[in-house]
């Protein structure tokens, strides 16, 4: 990396909490971590495993817990590596700027599944009896695919442009990962058109996802409406409450962090929020989406009587 800098690593501050709390702190996030990773874990494996779940909705879903799993070990298990066992909160440069890249990849992905996950809903629901034969496997591949390869290659333009940054001042960072915008407020680089940038890029892709998210869910109610059963409109916005859950959390997090304007922002509370969209989003989805789904509750009962079973024989 040729970034002309005479630094070679950042510290990162954390999340300045008082000393006497660290282990206290430690076990909270090392639990909800765990708690996270088995969350998304058990998804990714009874979408796969489950006859009944082969739909296209629990394959997103599945590719949504991927994409938790890889967002929060991202930045958590450094974090408490940093916060509680190193002496010092010390990152590499490239680490770091690897660090903001699979965020910035990892937020274009969910913006862009979250919105082929609303469309999904849309079809079932406003179009069921051609839900079938228009959201076969084969679409659902090349959505799946589309969202990954947009966002990665959509996000190397920006990773090139942190790469050719100077630091050259202060190393430290009022974080507790690498975020975009604190790495470029230490930077001896002028960064305003940088910043401009990526606050027009989140603009974009954030609402653009959100509007079309909106927009099949404003079509939702209306066809809900029109059902003339109680019992057909309850089974009917059930199969989007999940969903619909997941989209006000994920978004209400990441509007506050990336769509206010760059200058002025106050970091301490760009760091809770930032707790919330990297740890404990990834341990609600699965919560919420097992909850919620009586396919996958069934499949859970199903996998804790096997293993009592087991247990006992």
């Amino acid at each position: 990396m040729n970034n002309g800098s005479s630094i070679s690593e950042f510290i990162l501050l954390g999340l300045s909490s008082p000393p006497e709390l660290d282990i206290l702190l430690f076990l909270v996030f090392l639990a909800m971590y765990l708690a996270a990773i088995a969350g998304n874990v058990f998804i990714i494996i009874i979408t796969n495993l489950d006859p009944a779940l082969k739909t296209p909705m629990y394959f997103f879903l599945g590719n949504l817990s991927l994409l938790d799993i890889i967002c929060t070990t991202s930045a958590v298990p450094k974090m408490l590596f940093n916060d509680i066992l190193a002496d010092t909160r010390r990152i590499s440069v490239a680490g770091c700027i690897a660090q903001c890249y699979f965020f910035f990849v990892l937020g274009g992905i969910e913006n862009y599944f979250l919105a082929v996950m609303a469309y999904d809903r849309y079809l079932a629901i406003c179009r069921p009896l051609r839900y079938s034969s228009i959201m076969n496997f084969a679409l659902c591949c090349q959505f799946a695919l589309g969202c990954w390869i947009c966002s990665l290659l959509g996000s190397l333009l920006p990773l090139y442009w942190l790469c050719t940054l100077s630091f050259c001042g202060s190393n430290q960072l009022n974080h507790f990962f690498c975020d975009v915008i604190p790495l470029l407020n230490i930077s001896c680089t002028d960064t305003s058109t940088l910043k401009k940038y990526f606050f027009v890029v989140a603009w974009v892709v954030i609402f653009s996802c959100l509007f079309f998210t909106i927009l099949s869910y404003i079509k939702i109610i209306l066809t809900i409406f029109k059902i003339p059963s109680s019992s057909g409109k309850s089974k009917a916005f059930s199969t989007c409450v999940s969903h619909l859950t997941v989209v006000v959390i994920y978004y209400g997090s990441v509007i506050l962090i990336y769509v206010r304007s760059p200058e002025g922002q106050s970091f301490a509370f760009d760091k809770i929020i930032s707790v919330f969209y990297a740890v404990v989003t990834p341990l609600l989805n699965p919560i919420i989406y097992s909850l919620r789904n009586k396919e996958v509750r069934d499949e859970l009962k199903l996998m804790a009587k096997s293993a009592v079973r087991n247990a006992i024989f």
